[in-house]
Order: C-alpha cells, then structure tokens, then sequence
C-alpha cells in the first residue's frame, strides 16, 4: 500500500463521535427554552442535516432567518460544553486515523455540522496534523443530501470524488456521497437502522474498530 491512490472523508457526528445523545439532549434544552417540544422521533427525522435545514422542515411558524441564526448559536454552543465535558469517542476512530496517517492516505472532514464543533472533534482525537481538509456546513450553500460538502473535500484533497470513500452514518450523507460519484461505509450508529443505510456500499456496526485501510481502498477498487 506505498501508493494509496484513494482518499477518506470522514463525517463527525456518528461516526467520529457517538454524538447522538449529546445532540438530542442539547436540543431538547433550547428547544424548551423556547416554548417549543422536540421529541426523540421529531429529532431523527433531521438528524443529519444542518439545524438552519432542519429547522425550516419541521418547525410550524419558523423564525426568520436571524431567530434561526441565533438558536442555532445557542444551542451548538450548549453542546460544545457538554461533549468537552466527557467527549464521546466513536470506538476505533482514532486509531483508524492514526493507521491511514501512517499510510500516508489523504483524509478530509465532510460535516454537516458548524467549524466550531468540527473544530472540538478534531482536538479531541488528536487529528489536526492528519486531517487538514475540513469542510463543514458553514462552507456550503445547500447541506446534504445535496453533494457539495463531499465535493468540496475531494477537491481539498486534489483527488476526483470516484477516488474517495465517505464514512456516513445518516441515509442523506449516504446519498450525498452517492451523488458526488464517491464509495460510501455506512456506520450505523445510535439512532439509525442497519436497513436505513442500505445504499452504502458497505456497512458496520456501531464503531469502527474493524474499519482497516485495506477494508476501505478494496470498497474503492471494486467500484
């Protein structure tokens, strides 16, 4: 493997943190704040997408756009407290990192999610010097399932998105990858379903601790 020839784009939440909890939670609490009821089922159907989107999908009467703007700040800034109090390793996440560093295979963040939480991610596993093609929801007009995010990290990584594998745990960033003509792992971690990720070209379980480099560049060969 001296030659990689592939790139990994890694999503954050559920795949590089066990995020769900910390994510419902803290938008439960903003979500009382306002006068407003977010159950667990309400909060799936969005998981995944960017809160602005989510917002003006589900909520009757949303705010405008800068009401949107500030919740949002609200509420990622609760969860940046929470998550730096116990961070929530996705398991294997680290070491998987460290294994295609060492390989010398080009590695890139595609997240839905604003820089300031991709940021604490990124700390926390110690990635900074690894991965230094970051694209997060601050960087794209539209979110997924629209490809752009994932586009813009192959671009950073100067690779065509067919030599790219995007790790995913949400059935809109599956098709996003798709849609960006990438090979896509789906992990299916807490709040999604084995058969909610179908259209990956591969799937795993709840971590990634038997996620290998040579797992990952024999999904982009075969396609």
């Amino acid at each position: 493997m001296s030659s990689p020839g592939f790139g990994v784009i890694f999503d954050v939440d559920g795949v590089l943190i066990d995020s769900f909890a910390a994510h419902l939670h803290t938008w439960q609490v903003c979500c009382r704040r306002h006068g407003r009821d977010c159950t667990e089922e309400e909060f799936l159907a969005g998981f995944g997408r960017t809160s602005r989107e989510f917002i003006r999908l589900t909520w009757v009467n949303p705010p405008d756009d800068a009401g949107i703007a500030a919740f949002d700040e609200e509420k990622e800034e609760l969860y940046r407290q929470y998550v730096s109090e116990n961070f929530p390793h996705m398991p294997g996440a680290r070491e998987l990192i460290d294994a295609l560093h060492e390989l010398g295979v080009p590695m890139a963040i595609g997240s839905s999610g604003p820089p300031k939480n991709v940021a604490v991610a990124i700390e926390q596993l110690k990635a900074g010097s690894k991965i230094r093609t970051v694209i997060t929801g601050a960087d794209v007009v539209k979110g997924k399932p629209h490809p752009d995010v994932f586009l813009k990290a192959a671009a950073g990584m100067g690779l065509a998105p067919e030599r790219c594998i995007v790790l995913e745990d949400a059935p809109v960033g599956i098709e996003a990858a798709l849609s960006a003509g990438a090979s896509c792992l789906g992990v299916v971690s807490k709040g999604r379903t084995w058969d909610q990720l179908h259209r990956a070209h591969h799937r795993v379980m709840n971590d990634l601790t038997k996620v290998t480099p040579e797992l990952l560049r024999s999904i982009v060969a075969r396609r």
